[in-house]
């Protein structure tokens, strides 16, 4: 059972990355798909949230209109899109996973990795000013 991200990097402010999930040792198209950062002057903080099927996808306010989440279940891969960088996207992110659930309106997504059931080890995003 294992997620691996690929494509942090460094970026200038106002630039574009694209991170990537590699999903495997689960039934991937079973599960959310999640993404969260971590920074020393924030600490955890959740990114985004997709279902199984691509048709419900969740921001944090902070990414709302800059990141997309998407994935590709036929290649148990996903993806998170991040435009319009700014120096406080600087962070390590992660991709995690859980079985699928429905969510309320006021739902708060954890940031911490460890309390999803499925977690990778990370890719760093510096971006600079």
């Amino acid at each position: 059972v294992q997620l691996r991200e690929s494509g942090g990097g460094m970026a200038q402010s106002g630039g574009s990355l694209r991170l990537s999930c590699a999903a495997s040792g689960f039934t991937f198209s079973r599960y959310d798909l999640v993404w969260v950062r971590h920074s020393p002057e924030k600490g955890p903080e959740w990114v985004s949230t997709i279902n199984p099927a691509g048709s419900k996808t969740y921001y944090a306010d902070a990414v709302k209109g800059r990141f997309t989440i998407s994935r590709d279940n036929a290649k148990n891969t996903g993806y998170l899109q991040m435009n319009s960088l700014k120096p406080e996207d600087t962070a390590l992110y992660y991709c995690a996973s859980r079985q699928a659930r429905n969510y309320s309106d006021n739902y708060r997504f954890p940031g911490i990795r460890t309390l999803y059931d499925v977690w990778g080890q990370g890719t760093q995003v510096t971006v600079s000013s």
